[in-house]
């Protein structure tokens, strides 16, 4: 499956080389979370755990590289052997020719490096973060004066030099941590996930600012990301998979992979249903994802569009250009064949229908002008909304938008401060600890126990839903079943990949069989076909008649819910089906962009808004 780079890439002047690099680590010591609330933790050893195996590539001056890969596919400990902090255990790194592990402390000087968690000074203010950098790289004052105030104007940071790190948005934190490893003028920039948790407003500024550094200074940028529409963005493209380099190339030349295999696809009845159908012809069907107005897929090869039109007679079918995600899945597929994102017959037997708002009715959850205040700042003001039975509601909005205050309130995790919110027929402001009985939550962090076994997991929460003996076991087989755990039950939770991880939460979530889901960036992190899975297995809960609540900062996930509610500065833009949001826009991205900017330009001109 290995692609090489281009023969340009490999032979040019490269400003890094990685040559056959390796990485081992020995198992931490087993864990003792919880001990004695559960039976005795498996015995076994510690022992050596592959990271990395023989990593080859270049990467030249002026191009941007996209290392692309889930969590845990070695990414982050590649970026590390990189920037000159984590030695290889065999193999490699050069810098413009010469050995980085060799003069590390003179090399790195040429290294612009920013990790996963900003590698800010939370407590220190924007101004006392770029004066800390500016010593450590020992520039001096005229330097740093015309270099920060350059920074500055590119990030839009110049109205928060006094304002604390740990205070930013998430993606003012970004830039901020962007802007700090371009202080020096590295001639290479590592960066690990500039814009996990980002929405799609600060990711496309950010990714702007790159672009320009790379052309104008002639920069060498590696990114590592999870998301496939920005490794498109760049010039070359790696895929990690367990530690091992899988694909390699430039984004059109790995997107040709899926040529002539690739069709826009249209029916009445909403994307999520259709898509669900679709994914469900595996002799069909290699990948179906939402898209504005239908649903993109790609075909199993020897399939043609008559075939398709056949087995879904009445629906519209149209050939479009492959993409770096397609041709990314052909690859996979030829290699590990196609990914079984079946419902799964513990989910439910019967087939998906149509779900979304029941006629009639009380609403499920009825929020009435909601506001939560931290102090004298208003995080959510006056926002109203119903979501009904079986429906699947979507909450979105920039970072520091208000809509995690939102969510939190709604699941009974922070009060209210003003208005009314029923959840469940149960008044939340009276009664959070019945309504919680009726809810199942998964966080966007892993919030399991890593020290505890996956059976010990499921057992522990069966057990704090008040489940036991026959009826935990039962739930607990049929969930493990359901979720393509019941090989791994013996493993330690924190010893699972990232994407078997949330099949675990997801698990927990669902194991005292919740009226209400509540999901925050369910598919953070995750891969491709973990996220495809991920979304069937929701379709089919939402059509048996779960009420699911979820925020996401992937655009192409906000076109499986019924509706969305977008906000900004704790105020609600627009509520609405994803088509009516959309507008005239061509994509959710581009619908999203539009509305926050045009409220941010209109609370701008307001008269008496503050700056």
């Amino acid at each position: 499956m290995t692609q090489q780079l281009s023969e340009s890439a490999s032979q040019g002047a490269a400003a890094l080389v990685l040559r056959g690099i390796c990485r081992t680590q020995p198992e931490a010591a087993p864990g003792r979370l919880l001990r004695g609330l559960l039976a005795a933790r498996r015995p076994g050893a510690p022992g050596a755990r592959k990271i990395l195996s023989g990593i080859s590539a270049a990467f030249e001056s002026g191009r941007m590289t996209a290392i692309v890969g889930a969590d845990g596919a070695g990414k982050t400990t590649l970026m590390r052997i990189m920037a000159g902090i984590l030695p290889p255990t065999s193999g490699e790194v050069l810098v413009f020719g010469e050995s980085l592990y060799a003069d590390c402390g003179r090399l790195q000087a040429n290294i612009g490096y920013m990790p996963q968690r900003f590698g800010l000074y939370e407590d220190l203010s924007v101004a006392e973060n770029f004066a800390l950098y500016a010593d450590l790289f020992g520039l001096s004052e005229e330097v740093r004066r015309e270099r920060i105030a350059e920074l500055l104007a590119m990030t839009g940071l110049t109205d928060f030099m006094q304002r604390q790190a740990g205070r930013l948005s998430g993606g003012m934190k970004q830039k901020l941590g962007l802007a700090c490893a371009l202080l020096n003028h590295p001639r290479i920039l590592l960066l690990d996930e500039p814009s996990v948790g980002v929405d799609p407003l600060s990711r496309k500024e950010l990714w702007e600012i790159l672009r320009r550094n790379a052309a104008r200074e002639n920069m060498c940028v590696v990114a590592a990301t999870t998301y496939m529409d920005e490794a498109q963005l760049c010039d070359a493209v790696l895929v990690l998979e367990e530690g091992e380099l899988r694909l390699s190339g430039a984004p059109q030349e790995i997107a040709q992979f899926a040529r002539a295999r690739t069709f826009s696809v249209r029916a009445a009845g909403g994307a999520r249903l259709l898509q669900a159908a679709l994914l469900d012809r595996a002799d069909l069907v290699l990948d179906a994802v939402p898209e504005a107005g239908g649903v993109r897929v790609v075909l199993m090869p020897g399939v043609e569009p008559g075939d398709l039109g056949r087995a879904f007679p009445g629906v519209e079918i149209a050939a479009r250009a492959p993409s770096l995600e397609d041709g990314y899945l052909e690859r996979r597929r030829a290699l590990l064949g196609r990914p079984d994102v079946s419902a799964g017959a513990a989910v439910s037997a019967a087939p998906v229908r149509a779900a979304g708002r029941r006629a009639g009715g009380q609403p499920v959850i009825a929020a009435r002008s909601l506001v939560r205040r931290f102090g004298s700042f208003t995080a959510v003001d006056k926002t109203t909304f119903d979501v009904h039975e079986g429906e699947i509601f979507g909450l979105l909005g920039p970072n520091g938008a208000g809509k995690t205050t939102t969510f939190k309130m709604l699941c009974g995790l922070i009060e209210v401060t003003e208005g009314e919110l029923t959840v469940a027929g149960v008044d939340l402001r009276r009664s959070r600890a019945l309504a919680r009985e009726r809810m199942g939550y998964m966080s966007q962090k892993f919030s399991l126990y890593a020290g505890l076994t996956v059976a010990q997991n499921l057992a522990f929460f069966a057990g704090a839903y008040g489940l036991s003996g026959e009826e935990a076991r039962a739930r607990i087989e049929t969930l493990a079943q359901t979720f393509g755990i019941a090989g791994d039950m013996g493993r330690e939770a924190g010893a699972l990949s990232g994407g078997y991880r949330q099949r675990l939460a997801m698990a927990v979530a669902l194991i005292n069989r919740p009226r209400i889901l509540f999901l925050d960036e369910p598919t953070s992190g995750a891969d491709i076909p973990t996220r495809r899975q991920f979304w069937r297995w929701m379709t089919q809960l939402a059509a048996d008649g779960t009420t699911i609540v979820v925020t996401t900062h992937f655009m192409e996930e906000a076109l499986y819910c019924d509706r969305i509610l977008i906000q900004d500065a704790g105020e609600p833009l627009v509520l609405g089906t994803p088509e009516e949001v959309r507008g005239q826009s061509a994509t959710m991205n581009e619908a999203f962009v539009r509305i926050v900017t045009a409220a941010r330009k209109r609370r701008a001109a307001a008269p008496g808004e503050a700056s």
